[in-house]
């Protein structure tokens, strides 16, 4: 089983910066892409960014200013959110897949919401 906890969220002005956290916890052996989304209320999650050990990807809405990075050694996948648009707003969820070789599942966090007030 793994666990994951998201921090990092809060209340910003727009143009403003955000980083969130991504801790796993647990046995994170089989665990090949972490990744973040986002949803609003009424909508269904959209994929911001996620991150491999080679490759990552940002979503064309965010593409520029949102940067995803990863730590292996402490667990951790960190999500920089720069110049913040009030469309950003949303609760923001970790999300980790496991990889070949590994029983698929995917498991998510809690979420943590983010506000960008205009």
């Amino acid at each position: 089983q793994v666990q994951l906890m998201e921090s990092g969220g809060g209340l910003v002005q727009a143009g403003g910066s955000l980083r969130l956290s991504c801790v796993a916890s647990g046995d994170t052996t089989c665990i090949s892409t972490v990744g973040w989304y986002r949803q609003t209320p009424g909508n269904e999650r959209e994929l911001v960014a996620n991150i491999t050990r080679k490759f990552s990807f940002q979503a064309d809405s965010v593409k520029g200013r949102f940067s995803i990075s990863r730590a292996n050694a402490e667990n951790t996948v960190y999500l920089q959110m720069n110049s913040l648009k009030p469309e950003d707003t949303a609760v923001y969820y970790c999300n980790a897949g496991t990889g070949i070789g590994c029983v698929p599942y995917v498991y998510w966090g809690h979420g943590t919401q983010v506000t960008v007030s205009s």
